[in-house]
């Protein structure tokens, strides 16, 4: 079994930064990539960022340069560093982790229960 928790969420003021972070637990043997979605209020959940295996990254137009995300394989965890947030920023921020488990020939999806950020004054 595999459980992603997130944590790092929070109340900010616009033109601040959050870090989030996603650590995984279990029987992961190998990542393929991890992400991290959100889900505004009343919206679909949308892709912010990517990072595989060989550490190339993408990401959404709306947080190019603004937020980064990294990933550390050994620890089975995930960042993202947002900086210079907005209001329209406020989400939901689901981590997802594409992965083999030990024993497993196939790759699965796996995602973090989620964690709110919202920026406001």
């Amino acid at each position: 079994q595999v459980q992603l928790v997130e944590s790092g969420g929070g109340l900010v003021q616009p033109g601040g930064s959050v870090r989030l972070s996603c650590a995984a637990s279990g029987s992961i043997f190998r990542i393929k990539y991890m992400a991290w979605y959100r889900q505004a209020p009343g919206k679909q959940r949308e892709l912010v960022a990517t990072i595989t295996n060989d550490g190339s990254t993408n990401y959404a137009d709306s947080v190019k340069g603004r937020f980064t995300i990294s990933g550390d394989n050994a620890k089975n965890t995930v960042y993202l560093q947002m900086n210079t947030l907005k209001p329209e920023d406020t989400a939901v921020y689901y981590c997802n982790f594409n992965a083999q488990r030990r024993g497993w020939l196939s790759y699965a999806d796996y995602w973090g229960q989620g964690t709110q950020v919202t920026v406001s004054s």
